[in-house]
């Protein structure tokens, strides 16, 4: 079969292009909107991505009144004279399943069964669509290796590929003052603890505790008790002055981690309060904690609303309490942030690790074989 890419203004015009250059009985194999040209992202201009293949060596058209049965005897004929007969058949079945699912393109069942994982791992479709067209490239390119364990592997180098510009595992440059926020119930008085518990015991830091967090009494003494254990100082700050003096009174620590409240992320006064209340200088490292558990419109909403400050890493938390990380991928890419740590698990300081490309496509692909 013949692939090729088309870039036109509208799908009219691209369709124009597919028969001038392929002919009538060219395949639309997949389209998109892209946007090309522009100077720094402004005054981009939308056209449509089309890709069509046609085969070179079509096979004669069965007589109308022949049976779908009759089919594979003409096809085996035509393996045997050497032609693409049976390369064209699959892509005459894979055109007559189209009536049952439009408009999304249907592929062969081993690109099929890729696009099908990547859905079931909660993927945002934008992402799937992308993956998917290097999968596509991949397979009219490679004709002699269409197994399903390789098209699994070209999945995970795709995966990869879009995970490789972000700055994972660079958590070791910690500065001072280490500050959590995120929504309710993520865990991250668990995670500060976590953190903190590793920089006195693998570091041999002196560490200190500041919470923010005066909205749940519970909150105060878990992170208090934590203190203890490890025999940090100590603070309770209810507003910018608090924290202030919380800083200058644990100035001989050599880390210190600060813990916030988990409020209602939708409503805006919650970040204004954080930004009046914490200082965010050249000292400090903030991280965004999100669950693994959540949806992905969800993360994504917490996202942008804590984007109007300044983050430096995400960590994501509770991945052993769900299969489902595409959510966390598709976020991932969208923050362009990275992440610095994935936990799974509730035992202080294990159950955490370095974040990474390779531990997260794990986690896509090696929990179940395809």
């Amino acid at each position: 079969m013949k692939v090729k890419k088309f870039v036109a203004p509208s799908m009219n015009e691209a369709m124009k292009m597919v028969r001038a250059e392929l002919g009538r009985d060219a395949v639309i194999l997949h389209s998109k909107v892209i946007h090309t040209g522009g100077f720094f992202g402004l005054f981009a201009k939308k056209k449509i991505e089309v890709l069509a293949g046609v085969d070179p060596d079509p096979l004669p058209r069965p007589p109308a009144a022949a049976a779908p049965a009759d089919w594979p005897s003409a096809v085996r004929q035509e393996e045997t004279n050497g032609s693409l007969a049976g390369e064209l058949q699959e892509v005459k079945t894979l055109i007559r399943q189209l009536a049952s699912r439009p408009p999304s393109l249907v592929y062969p069942p081993p690109l099929a069964e890729a696009e099908r994982r990547l859905v079931r791992q909660g993927m945002a479709e934008r992402y799937v669509r992308e993956v998917m067209d290097r999968l596509l490239e991949r397979w009219y390119a490679d004709k002699g290796g269409r197994s399903a364990s390789a098209v699994a592997g070209w999945a995970k180098e795709a995966v990869r590929g879009m995970l490789s510009p972000l700055p994972f595992a660079e958590a070791a440059r910690q500065k001072k003052y280490v500050i959590l926020l995120g929504p309710t119930g993520v865990g991250k008085t668990t995670t500060l603890a976590k953190m903190a518990g590793r920089a006195v015991l693998e570091q041999r830091k002196k560490v200190g505790f500041i919470t923010t967090d005066t909205y749940r009494i519970a909150a105060i003494d878990q992170l208090k008790t934590y203190a203890n254990i490890l025999q940090a100082p100590f603070a309770v700050c209810y507003n910018a002055d608090d924290f202030r003096t919380a800083k200058r009174n644990l100035a001989d620590c050599d880390l210190v981690f600060v813990d916030t409240a988990g409020r209602n992320f939708r409503n805006p006064q919650y970040v204004a309060e954080l930004q009046q209340t914490l200082e965010f200088d050249s000292e400090t490292e903030t991280f965004l904690v999100l669950a693994a558990t959540g949806k992905y419109e969800d993360m994504k909403a917490v996202y942008d609303r804590f984007s109007r400050l300044p983050l430096d890493r995400l960590i994501i938390t509770k991945l052993d309490e769900t299969d489902s990380y595409g959510a966390v991928f598709s976020l991932l890419i969208d923050s362009r942030l990275g992440a610095a740590y994935f936990t799974n698990g509730q035992n202080v300081p294990d159950d955490m690790a370095e974040a990474s490309a390779d531990r997260l496509v794990h986690l896509l692909f090696g929990a179940e074989r395809w």
